[in-house]
C-alpha cells in the first residue's frame, strides 16, 4: 500500500475515530450529573448511618473527582504518546464505569470519596485526555472545530444524562441506577475504544498544507519541559483560569442562583441549568469553528468581552426577571464553552501536536484550579454577604484580566518571532 493510499485510508478512518471518541466523552461527561445523584445518596447514607446528611455534606466527593483529573490526563498522556490512545481509553473508561458501580454500592462518605472521587475521577482524566488529544491530532486542518465537537459531546452529557438518571432513581432507586449506568457506560466505552486508532506521526490529510498562523508563532513540537520553559505557557494557563472561573462558578450554582435571585421554581431553575449546558456545548463547536478561521486569540478575546456582558446581565437580574437571567446564563454558557472548545487546538498550535497529550493535560490544570476557586469563592461571598453580586464582580475583573493577558500573549509571540 502506497503512502498516498494509507493517507486516504486515514482520511476516512479519522471520522470514525471522532464519532467513537464523542460517544466515549458522552459517557464520561456524566460526572456532571452529580447534582442528580447527591441528594439520593445523602438520603441513603442518612438511613444507613443514622445521622442526617445533606447533598452539601457530600460536596467533597465532587470536588475530589474534578481535582484529580489532571493527574491521569498527564500520566495517561505519556502512555498515549507512546502506546496510543486505545489502551489508555479502555483503562480509563473501565475505571470510570467501575467507579460509577462502586458509588452505587458504597455505604459511607469515605466509600463515595474513593469510588466517585478517586476511581471515577482518575478514570475520567485518563479517557478524556486521550480522546481529545487524539482527535485534534487527526484533524490538523480543523483543530478548532474538532476540539469543539469532542469537548461539546462531553458537555452535552450534562443535558442528556440527568433526566435518564432521574427516571432510573424514581423507578429502581439510587443504588441500582448507578450500577445500571456503570454497566451501560462500560459497554459503550469498551466497544467505542475498539474503533479508536492512533493518529500516525506526521499525519496530514490529502491536499492539506499547514498555514502560517499568528496564533502559532514561535514554537513547534515542544515537550512538557520545553512548554514549561516558555513564558507563553503561563500566559495561556492564566488566561484559561480567568475565563473558566465564571463558567465553573455559575455552572455549580445555577439552580440556587435562579431560585434565590429571580425567584424561579425548582423546575424552572432546572430548565435554566439545561439552557446553560446547551449553550455551553454549542459554544464549544461555534467558537472552535470560528477560531480555525479568525485565530484562537481573537475568538478568545471576543469570548472574554461577551463574558463580561453576561456577568453584567446577571448583576441586573432581580426578582421576576426570568428572561434576563436566562439570557445571562446563555451568554455565560457560550463563553465558557468557547474557552473549552478552543484550548485543545490552541495548545497544539503553540506547542505542537506530537506531545499534545501531555501538554494539554498540564494546561488543563488551569481548569482544575478554576474549578476549585470559582465555586469556593462564590460560596464564601454568598455566606458572608447573602448575595451573589460581589462574586459576579470578581469574575468580571478576572475576565478583564483575560483580555489583558490576550494582549500580552500577542506581544510575547510577536517578540519571539522577531527574535
Amino acid at each position: 500500500m502506497t503512502m498516498e493510499m494509507r493517507t486516504v485510508d486515514y482520511d476516512r478512518r479519522r471520522w470514525t475515530v471522532l464519532v467513537a471518541s464523542c460517544l466515549i466523552n458522552l459517557c464520561i461527561g456524566s460526572i456532571y450529573a452529580w447534582s442528580v445523584f447527591s441528594a439520593p445518596l445523602a438520603a441513603k447514607l442518612t438511613e444507613l448511618a443514622g445521622r442526617a446528611l445533606t447533598a452539601a455534606d457530600l460536596a467533597i466527593v465532587f470536588t475530589v473527582a474534578n481535582a484529580v483529573g489532571p493527574i491521569t490526563m498527564i500520566s495517561g498522556g505519556f502512555i498515549n504518546d507512546r502506546l496510543g490512545p486505545k489502551w489508555v481509553i479502555l483503562t480509563g473508561g473501565t475505571m470510570f464505569a467501575a467507579g460509577m458501580i462502586l458509588t452505587g454500592l458504597s455505604t459511607s462518605l469515605t466509600g463515595l470519596i474513593v469510588s466517585y472521587g478517586l476511581v471515577l475521577g482518575l478514570g475520567l482524566g485518563m479517557a478524556y485526555g486521550a480522546t481529545i488529544s487524539n482527535c485534534v491530532k487527526f484533524f490538523p486542518d480543523r483543530k478548532g472545530l474538532v476540539g469543539g465537537i469532542a469537548t461539546a459531546s462531553y458537555g452535552l452529557s450534562s443535558v442528556l444524562v440527568p433526566p435518564v438518571a432521574n427516571a432510573l432513581i424514581t423507578s429502581v432507586g439510587i443504588t441500582r441506577c448507578l450500577v445500571i449506568l456503570g454497566v451501560v457506560f462500560l459497554a459503550v466505552i469498551v466497544l467505542c475504544s475498539l474503533l479508536v486508532t492512533r493518529c500516525p506521526a506526521g499525519y496530514a490529510p490529502v491536499g492539506y498544507v499547514a498555514p502560517v498562523r499568528s496564533d502559532a508563532r514561535g514554537a513547534r513540537d515542544k515537550d512538557w519541559r520545553g512548554m514549561l520553559a516558555d513564558p507563553v505557557f503561563y500566559i495561556m494557563i492564566f488566561m484559561l483560569m480567568c475565563g473558566a472561573f465564571s463558567g465553573l462558578m455559575i455552572t455549580s450554582q445555577a439552580s440556587p442562583m435562579a431560585q434565590r435571585m429571580v425567584g424561579m421554581s425548582a423546575a424552572l431553575a432546572a430548565t435554566a441549568v439545561s439552557v446553560l449546558a446547551l449553550f455551553n456545548a454549542a459554544g464549544r463547536i461555534v467558537a472552535g469553528t470560528l477560531s480555525d478561521r479568525f485565530g484562537r486569540v481573537a475568538v478568545l478575546r471576543g469570548a472574554f468581552v461577551l463574558e463580561i456582558l453576561g456577568l453584567v446581565l446577571l448583576l441586573l437580574s432581580g426578582p421576576g426577571q426570568t428572561f434576563l437571567f436566562m439570557v445571562a446564563v446563555s451568554v455565560i454558557g457560550i463563553c465558557f464553552g468557547a474557552l473549552m472548545g478552543i484550548y485543545p487546538g490552541f495548545t497544539a498550535d503553540r506547542f505542537g501536536l506530537r506531545n499534545n497529550s501531555v501538554n494539554y493535560g498540564i494546561m488543563f490544570i488551569g481548569f482544575a484550579v478554576a474549578g476549585y476557586f470559582g465555586p469556593t469563592v462564590c460560596g464564601r461571598i454568598l455566606a458572608r454577604t447573602g448575595a451573589y453580586s460581589s462574586a459576579f464582580r470578581v469574575a468580571a475583573v478576572l475576565a478583564i484580566c483575560g483580555i489583558i493577558l490576550s494582549v500580552v500573549y500577542r506581544l510575547l509571540t510577536r517578540t519571539s518571532k522577531e527574535s
